[in-house]
């Protein structure tokens, strides 16, 4: 019986082809990877910032609505302080 001769030069050939063929899929696996997570980060970023200016307009106006609201109560306050001592004068003179 006689045997086969291997030929190495061919094998070589075979398996550095696929490795390099591996080596690419992988480069083009992680350049997707890297690209994709770029694109995630950049939007996110990019969505909290104008997430961040809505709720910066949001605080400015309740905080002047909250201020307005104030306003009007101590007015409120101060025409029902006048209202009570007009009242106790009222009384004194009645009861004087």
């Amino acid at each position: 019986m006689k045997t086969k001769k291997i030929d190495t030069k061919k094998i070589t050939k075979k398996v550095e082809k696929t490795f390099n063929n591996v080596k690419t899929a992988g480069e083009k696996a992680n350049n997707y990877a890297l690209n994709t997570t770029e694109k995630v980060v950049t939007e996110t970023i990019d969505l909290a910032s104008q997430l961040q200016k809505i709720t910066d307009k949001a605080l400015k106006r309740r905080i002047e609505l909250l201020g307005n609201k104030q306003n009007l109560m101590f007015d409120t306050l101060e025409a029902y302080k006048k209202q009570l001592l007009k009242g106790k004068k009222k009384l004194r003179k009645a009861f004087a």
